[in-house]
């Protein structure tokens, strides 16, 4: 088994754009296991990062700490599921429909986020 570092979120430390934005490049890379080009992350990517950050600034403690303890646990599981299709795919197992399940739920995941401080 390959052990791979992920930098762990720590609420308060990174900014919650910025974890947006980390979020949407683990979805890229996701997509492209699926077989699926997405549009490079472009001004949109940008200007949702921007809103997110300012949406939790100017939001209470207790929704900055549901949006930091969603971010973390989204961070875990999409950790977990990047890992297990880079298995598959060294072990030569189709990846691309394990895929598509994980990038559905990472879009989830991220409206969620950005509707947590809205």
């Amino acid at each position: 088994m390959t052990q791979h570092d992920v930098p762990l979120y720590a609420p308060g430390l990174a900014d919650a754009g910025g974890q947006v934005a980390q979020l949407r490049e683990v979805l890229a890379l996701v997509e492209e296991i699926t077989g699926v080009r997405s549009p490079a992350p472009g001004d949109a990517a940008l200007e949702e990062a921007a809103r997110v950050s300012a949406a939790y600034a100017a939001a209470p403690p207790v929704t900055q700490r549901r949006f930091d303890e969603r971010a973390a646990a989204t961070a875990r599981w999409a950790a977990a599921g990047v890992e297990t299709l880079l298995r598959l795919q060294e072990q030569g197992r189709p990846a691309a429909p394990a895929a598509a399940a994980l990038a559905e739920a990472l879009h989830g995941a991220l409206r969620e986020l950005s509707t947590t401080v809205a």
